[in-house]
C-alpha cells in the first residue's frame, strides 16, 4: 500500500480526519509536556538521591540549647572521633533571598577543590563554567550556581549584594557586595541555585540574619548550621549515623535512607500523577481514532467488496486501514510533541526568572511519546481494519 493512497484515503473526510488528528495532538501535548515536568523533576530527585546517599547529614538537636538550628564547630572533633567517621565538614547556609528556599551556602574552611562539599568520587561533578574557584583569601568573593547568575544576570566580574534586597525591605535590611568569581556548570540539582562564599563571610551573612536576643549570646565564627560526615570505605552509614547521634551529645545525624527514601517517594507519586493525566490524554485521543476508523469502514462497504472481488487479499485490505490509523498517529504525534516542546521551552524561558527550570525534554521522552502515538492508534484500527479485511465481498457489494 502506498503512502500517497493513505493520505488520500484520511483527506476524504477532512474535517472528521483533523478532528481525529487535533485529538492525538492534545493528548502527546499532555504526554509531552507532562513526561518533561515528571524528567525534569526526577532529575532533581536522582541528584539528591546520588549525593545524600554517600554521607550523613548531622544538624543541631532541638535541645542542643542555641537554638536557630545552630551548632557549635567544636562539635566536629567529637564527631571526628566517632569509629567510623573519615571526614567532617562544617557548613553554613543562609537564605540568599528571604522568603525563598535559595540559600548561600558554604564556607567550608580551606576546602578549595570544590563549591559545596564533597570528594572526589562524589557522584555529582560540580565544575565551574567560566571563572575561577573560591580559595582560602577570597573574602568578598561568590561563585554563582548556573540558575541563580541567570535570574540576577551576572556574569564573572559583576558585583551582587547578598542577600538579595526585598521590596519591601526594612530601614536595618544589612547587605553585603561580593565580586563574582566563578559561575557554575549546570548539574540539575541544588547548586544551580546556590551562591557560594568562604566559610567567615557565610558565618557573617548567618549573623546578620540572627536576631538581637541570638547574636548576643554567641560569637558567629564558632558555630555552623550543619556537618557534612563521610564514612570510611565499607561503613553502613545508616549504623554510622546512629552512633553519630548517640555518642555526640547536642547533634542529631539523619540516617542516609530515610532522606534517600524520602526523595523516591515524592519523585515516584509526582511520576505517577503526571503520567496518568497524559496517558488519560492520550487514551481519549486513541478513541477517537477507533471512532474514525469504524466509520470509515463503514461508509467503505461497498469500495472494500469491490476491491476484493477484483482480487484483493484480507492481508491487503487489513494493511489499508491500519495504515490510516499509524498515518493519523504519526501525523497526531509529530504535531502533538512538537507543540510540546515549544511549550516546554517557553516554559523555562518563563521560569528561568525565578531561579528554575520547569521541564527537561529528553530523548527518552521522545521516543515514548511519538512510540504511544503510533502503538495506540495502531491498536485503535486493528478492529476495524480486522472488520474490514474480514467483510464477503458478495454481501458487501449488495449493501447500498
Amino acid at each position: 500500500m502506498k503512502v500517497p493512497r493513505v493520505i488520500r484515503n484520511l483527506t476524504r473526510r477532512k474535517l472528521r480526519s483533523s478532528l481525529t488528528i487535533s485529538g492525538i495532538v492534545i493528548g502527546i501535548f499532555a504526554l509531552t509536556s507532562m513526561g518533561a515536568m515528571a524528567a525534569h523533576f526526577n532529575a532533581l530527585i536522582d541528584g539528591g538521591v546520588k549525593y545524600y546517599a554517600t554521607n550523613i547529614q548531622v544538624g543541631a538537636d532541638s535541645a542542643s540549647g542555641l537554638g536557630g538550628g545552630l551548632i557549635q564547630l567544636s562539635k566536629a572533633s567529637e564527631i571526628q572521633a566517632v569509629p567510623g567517621v573519615e571526614s567532617v565538614i562544617p557548613v553554613v547556609m543562609v537564605n540568599a533571598k528571604p522568603g525563598s528556599t535559595t540559600v548561600v551556602s558554604f564556607g567550608v574552611p580551606d576546602y578549595i577543590s570544590n563549591q559545596t562539599p564533597q570528594r572526589p568520587d562524589s557522584p555529582i561533578k560540580i565544575t565551574v563554567a567560566s571563572g575561577h574557584e573560591l580559595s582560602g583569601t577570597s573574602s568578598g568573593d561568590v561563585v554563582l550556581g548556573s540558575s541563580f547568575a541567570q535570574e540576577f544576570h551576572k556574569k564573572v566580574g559583576d558585583n551582587i549584594g547578598l542577600p538579595i534586597r526585598p521590596n519591601d525591605a526594612k530601614p536595618d535590611f544589612v547587605q553585603h557586595k561580593f565580586n563574582v568569581v566563578g559561575i557554575l556548570n549546570p548539574t540539575l540539582t541544588a547548586p544551580d541555585n546556590g551562591a557560594y562564599v568562604t566559610f567567615s563571610d557565610a558565618q557573617q551573612l548567618l549573623g546578620d540574619q540572627l536576631s538581637p536576643a541570638v547574636s548576643g549570646k554567641i560569637n558567629i565564627y564558632t558555630i555552623a548550621t550543619s556537618f557534612v560526615v563521610f564514612g570510611q570505605p565499607g561503613q553502613n552509614l545508616d549504623k554510622l549515623a546512629d552512633r553519630i547521634t548517640a555518642a555526640v551529645p547536642g547533634v542529631k545525624a539523619s540516617r542516609p535512607t530515610d532522606l534517600v527514601n524520602g526523595f523516591k517517594s515524592g519523585g515516584a507519586l509526582f511520576t505517577l500523577i503526571t503520567t496518568g493525566a497524559a496517558v488519560l490524554a492520550l487514551v481519549i485521543g486513541s478513541l477517537s481514532v477507533a471512532n474514525t476508523m469504524i466509520m470509515a469502514v463503514t461508509e467503505r462497504v461497498r469500495e472494500i467488496g469491490l476491491k476484493k472481488a477484483l482480487g484483493a487479499h484480507t492481508s491487503q485490505i487489513l494493511r489499508e486501514f491500519l495504515l490510516e490509523a499509524i498515518a493519523m498517529g504519526a501525523i497526531g504525534g509529530t504535531i502533538g510533541f512538537g507543540l510540546g516542546v515549544v511549550a516546554t521551552i517557553i516554559g523555562n524561558s518563563t521560569a528561568s526568572a525565578q531561579s528554575t527550570e520547569l521541564f527537561l525534554v529528553t530523548p527518552g521522552l521522545a521516543a515514548i511519546a511519538l512510540g504511544f502515538a503510533l502503538a495506540l492508534a495502531a491498536v485503535a484500527g486493528v478492529v476495524p481494519a480486522i472488520r474490514a479485511a474480514r467483510l464477503d465481498p458478495v454481501a458487501a457489494l449488495r449493501t447500498m
